[in-house]
């Protein structure tokens, strides 16, 4: 695989700088990135062209943002971006969150030019709404676009609405693995999504501001992510697919 540095040169890489993991809600992207967490690190690099690894998550920013609307809330002060019941007051805060991604990879960058030397970055985020796919890409930083390859994990909002009740635990909201959203946002905010439009136009790219994304489809539907068997044989297809764009 070739890939652009910033330096301008050309460089050839036995694994992915970047890869953008996106999907509803309980599709089962984080059960992906666990089980590439659980694996040994040649095999991941030999099966998924996937290094040592990092992930950037925009749940942690949403969780964060409850907290500090609590905090506000406990000390007689205005909630900032939630009302009470956690939903936002203002749409442009999910496109916060993707700044922040944006913040804190180039801030790995800037600290170490090598960084993708022998490592990747996963991003990690969920989307809804006529637009919601679309948007969120369109406010990552070029740094991030120049390196990224999407994988979208695909189920119906019917399937991503069951799985999101199955996870939740009791104790384990801030979890990644186990957070789960009531019912009422699920609808509200996931209830539709724009990736078969964004994938409808073009079956190996997507245009994201002068950038062409490389992208494949994990099809979570009947579920894999529940089988280690059945998850590793997709994801080999997916990121060999990947590789070979």
């Amino acid at each position: 695989m070739s890939v652009q540095p910033q330096s301008g040169r050309s460089e050839t890489m036995d694994h992915f700088p970047l890869l953008i993991i996106t999907g509803r809600p309980a599709a089962g992207k984080s059960e992906v990135i666990d089980y590439l967490r659980n694996i040994p690190a040649a095999e991941r690099l030999a099966r998924f062209h996937i290094g040592e690894f990092e992930e950037l998550d925009d749940f942690l920013y949403v969780w964060e943002t409850f907290e500090i609307d609590d905090i506000l809330t406990r000390h007689g002060r205005p909630r900032l971006w939630t009302d009470e019941k956690y939903f936002f007051r203002d749409p442009f805060v999910w496109n916060l969150y993707i700044e922040r991604i944006s913040l804190e990879y180039r801030k790995r960058i800037a600290r170490d030019p090598s960084y993708h030397r022998n490592k990747t970055v996963l991003v990690e985020f969920a989307r809804g709404g006529e637009h919601g796919i679309e948007e969120a890409l369109g406010f990552l930083h070029e740094e991030v676009l120049a390196r990224a390859r999407i994988v979208y994990i695909k189920v119906s909002y019917e399937e991503s609405l069951r799985r999101n009740r199955r996870r939740a635990r009791r104790g384990e909201e801030a979890s990644i693995l186990y957070h789960s959203l009531p019912d009422e946002k699920m609808a509200y905010y996931y209830r539709t999504n724009d990736w078969e439009t964004l994938a409808g136009t073009n079956p190996e790219h997507i245009p994201v501001r002068g950038h062409s994304i490389p992208y494949a489809v994990f099809e979570n539907e009947p579920e894999k992510t529940g089988d280690p068997t059945l998850l590793g044989e997709e994801l080999a297809r997916v990121t060999d697919k990947l590789w070979k764009a």
